[in-house]
């Protein structure tokens, strides 16, 4: 379900690339930003860490829909399922939903970018100034 929507979000609508998230990475060695979603078992479990490790510093992620926050519907009857993705790697924002609109999706985006504008070791020069495409 939140697959359909994140693509949604990706989709001319939306336009993640505006927001300077519209490139899909498949390696996580390309990739500074991981987006989970979907209901995470214990046997995925030691794969999405391997993951979560092979992405380079500085990294986050963000967890969209109510299976990756908690573990969705199937927690309560699946002795399968984790209670949540936060219990694998660290989350950074949490998109709740099911599944969640792309809009939400584009606010969690945005969250993060704030998040990341605000963490002192990663914040642009004082004065700095980023030309868009547009203006060049």
């Amino acid at each position: 379900c939140c697959a359909i929507e994140m693509m949604s979000a990706a989709a001319c609508k939306y336009d993640l690339d505006r927001f300077g998230a519209g490139v899909f990475r498949a390696s996580p060695r390309q990739s500074d930003l991981m987006i989970v979603s979907g209901t995470v078992t214990k046997k995925m479990a030691p794969r999405l860490r391997l993951l979560y490790d092979q992405m380079p510093e500085p990294r986050w992620v963000i967890a969209m829909g109510s299976c990756a926050i908690g573990g969705g519907p199937y927690y309560i009857h699946g002795y399968h399922v984790m209670k949540g993705v936060d219990l694998i790697v660290p989350v950074d924002v949490y998109v709740p939903g099911c599944p969640p609109r792309p809009e939400t999706l584009i606010a969690g985006i945005l969250e993060l970018q704030k998040k990341i504008e605000e963490t002192p070791t990663l914040r642009r020069p004082a004065g700095h100034i980023v030309a868009s495409s547009a203006t060049a």
